[in-house]
């Protein structure tokens, strides 16, 4: 069922996390990826990785919150991708009355025009092909309950969470799937620190399962998503949290 052989994915964000992670995957499961970032040099080794194990990927320097070179980038590799997942973002942690203005739009350019923007792009493309697709945005669920200093991140997923929607509506005539996972707290070389704290325990034991995710706890969600083993799923947002949204308050 999660069978991608002769499919080919994008993977925005690649470079790093649950970027670079989702890329190993879907290559594992016999998609050809073309992985997207601006540290291209970190893109390499990840390509050189995938190859290594048998899989075939291509390195895309990009940045998402910049439209002409969107629109070059994706128009320049020939046949649309069958697969997007548009995981490209930032953190943007701070208070509110701390955040400038300049630390506002970098965050929605990323995490929810740049989402737009390469998802638009890549609709396109799918469209003119005349070939069914699926675009997996990667949201949080920041965007579907909020927590203290992070205004700018949680307005950016939860718009992410309503443009997938929207977009799920408008492309199902064109036979193209939009769908949002929803991570909850997944441990990663950057939190792993902070969640060894006094801090970070007392923030796992609010979760109802008592534990982090990992990032082996997305594969099967994402790949549901990606493949034709989701073919009747759109317009969903499906949160991979260990219990966290159903907690009491």
């Amino acid at each position: 069922m999660f069978d991608l052989s002769g499919r080919t994915a994008l993977v925005t964000g690649a470079s790093s996390g649950l970027g670079r992670h989702f890329a190993a995957l879907l290559a594992r499961h016999g998609a050809s990826v073309v992985i997207a970032a601006r540290r291209v040099d970190a893109l390499e080794a990840l390509r050189d990785e995938i190859a290594g194990s048998g899989g075939s990927a291509r390195v895309l320097a990009l940045d998402v919150a910049d439209g002409d070179a969107v629109r070059s980038a994706i128009g320049g590799l020939g046949a649309a991708p069958d697969i997007l997942i548009n995981n490209a973002g930032l953190s943007g942690e701070g208070a509110a009355l701390e955040l400038s203005e300049e630390g506002w739009d970098r965050v929605l350019d990323t995490n929810l025009k740049g989402a737009f923007l390469v998802a638009q792009a890549v609709a396109r493309g799918m469209r003119e092909a005349g070939l069914p697709g699926s675009i997996v945005n990667i949201a949080s669920i920041l965007g579907l309950r909020v927590g203290g200093g992070v205004s700018a991140y949680a307005a950016s997923k939860a718009g992410l969470v309503q443009l997938t929607k929207a977009l799920a509506l408008e492309w199902a005539r064109h036979r193209i799937r939009v769908n949002a996972l929803c991570p909850g707290y997944i441990e990663t070389d950057i939190n792993r620190d902070f969640f060894a704290s006094d801090a970070g325990q007392a923030l796992i034991r609010r979760i109802p399962q008592r534990r982090l995710g990992t990032m082996s706890d997305l594969d099967a969600p994402l790949l549901l998503l990606a493949s034709d083993a989701g073919s009747y799923i759109t317009g969903a947002t499906l949160a991979v949290d260990g219990g966290h949204l159903v907690s009491s308050l």
